[in-house]
């Protein structure tokens, strides 16, 4: 395992993501009782950052059931996030409050080790939103704050508030529109000290080559709104995936370890959370951590991604998601 860290805390740098286990979007969903047991193994394989949000369905109380059973709270690093509301992005000082107070009582904790602002709100100061933010971290209910898919000049007005310790951006092979101009994100992370904390790495399940096809997808499944995932464009995915696994037979490994691999080599604040529904890719997400690319090989990847870049067209999320993301907010006023 590869440790990392996000503020003064040790962290694996390969965690998980909760999501596609709160709600169906990537498929139907287990019983509560056997998703629970996916954080045993989790657990036993020393993967203990463990990210959530309120918006992901039953995952928070996934996460308190799974605590309620071992009493392993101080063990796990928990990050969750909030924002979305049916009227809109909400970064209010009240709704802040609200939120954390909710998510506190879903997960069944104390405190939330990190605390995510899920999209900016684009009508409030990031500033206030921030202010009210650090404020629950003065009160011992957050420990570290941050930000996912802000613009960099939002993430640089909110640092100067208040230590952002991590922002989350979408990265994989397919979606390199973090490190690209006009955003450059992923750069003003890295000239600040900032955790990078990548989700979405496999492409949403593109890179592990098991889909052939959007027909595939069951119906409701969220990757049928996003247009880089077209049926048009899916020769040209599965072209990529082959290039690839090209490497990643030379480490006896799968697409998913090595495009895993390469996401890490980026830098040492560079963090993936992966999800799964499936213990046998568990254990193979985590085993990435054992793959170390050649300096030849990294740049290879990169070449293939940026082919991938130019060739596959289309948006890498629906129009509600490319909407909320790498959002300004209106200056404060003094």
């Amino acid at each position: 395992m590869i440790f990392r860290n996000i503020g003064n805390s040790t962290l694996p740098a390969i965690g998980f993501g909760t999501g596609g286990l709160g709600v169906a979007g990537y498929g139907s969903l287990q019983p509560f009782d056997e998703r629970v047991k996916i954080f045993d193994t989790l657990y036993e394989r020393g993967c203990t950052h463990w990210d959530t949000a309120d918006v992901y369905g039953e995952s928070e109380s996934l996460i308190r059931e799974w605590l309620r059973r071992t009493g392993k709270r101080n063990e796990i690093f928990i990050a969750t996030k909030f924002g979305f509301t049916p009227q809109g992005i909400r970064g209010d000082p009240e709704y802040v409050r609200e939120a954390v107070e909710r998510s506190l009582r879903n997960l069944g904790v104390r405190h939330i080790d990190l605390l995510y602002l899920h999209r900016v709100d684009a009508k409030t100061p990031i500033e206030i939103t921030i202010r009210a933010m650090a404020d629950l971290v003065k009160e011992g209910k957050v420990k570290y704050l941050g930000l996912s898919d802000p613009s960099p000049d939002t993430l640089r007005r909110a640092h100067a508030i208040y230590p952002i310790s991590a922002i989350q951006v979408e990265f994989s092979p397919f979606v390199l529109d973090a490190c690209k101009p006009p955003h450059r994100l992923i750069q003003t992370a890295r000239l600040l000290g900032i955790a990078v904390v990548v989700y979405a790495p496999l492409a949403r399940g593109i890179v592990t080559g098991i889909s052939k096809s959007p027909d595939e997808f069951e119906e409701g499944d969220y990757r049928r709104g996003i247009p880089k995932f077209s049926k048009d464009n899916f020769p040209k995915l599965l072209k990529t995936v082959s290039k690839i696994e090209s490497i990643s037979k030379i480490y006896n490994a799968t697409p998913a370890q090595i495009t895993l691999a390469w996401t890490l080599a980026q830098g040492p604040n560079f963090f993936v959370i992966p999800g799964t529904k499936k213990i046998k890719y568990v254990h193979e997400n985590l085993d990435a951590a054992n793959i170390r690319l050649t300096k030849a090989e990294v740049e290879e990847l990169w070449s293939i991604a940026r082919e991938a870049d130019r060739t596959v067209a289309g948006d890498r999320d629906n129009a509600f998601g490319m909407a909320v993301a790498y959002l300004d907010t209106p200056p404060l006023k003094k």
